[in-house]
């Protein structure tokens, strides 16, 4: 299940660097991982920015201070910390890598991902090989 984050839009021509927490924190994971947690999320995963070795999920805003710790590569980014945190958003159209691209672009029906089932594919991707790895 996606949830809808108000009043943000990706940007439409070049990166933007948004501020984590006022629209949405940000779960990231190494692309291995990630990759892995994406194949057990299927269609229920909301958006997701990929960077090279990394990827980004959108969560909800305030579920970071409560992710807590899966491995050390992977954090919670939100606005709980002392300081601010930057995600770099790529515009819309960007929908290929290697660079700053959208793994699973932001739209009305893929939006936020549900922080409960990401932690749960996390854990999943952590703990099975990938080929044992079967959808949640």
């Amino acid at each position: 299940m996606t949830t809808r984050a108000e009043q943000w839009t990706p940007p439409r021509d070049g990166v933007e660097m948004v501020e984590v927490g006022p629209h949405w924190d940000v779960l990231r994971a190494p692309v291995e991982i990630g990759e892995r947690a994406l194949a057990l999320l299927g269609e229920t995963s909301g958006a997701v920015i990929a960077d090279y070795s990394l990827m980004y999920w959108l969560i909800p805003s305030g579920h970071a201070e409560r992710w807590g710790r899966l491995q050390r590569d992977i954090h919670a980014l939100g606005a709980h910390g002392a300081e601010t945190t930057y995600v770099g958003v790529p515009p819309e159209g960007w929908t290929e890598g290697p660079r700053l691209h959208w793994r699973i672009p932001a739209s009305d029906g893929r939006y936020l991902t549900d922080p409960h089932r990401l932690r749960l594919a996390l854990a999943r991707a952590l703990a099975e090989p990938a080929e044992e790895a079967t959808a949640l």
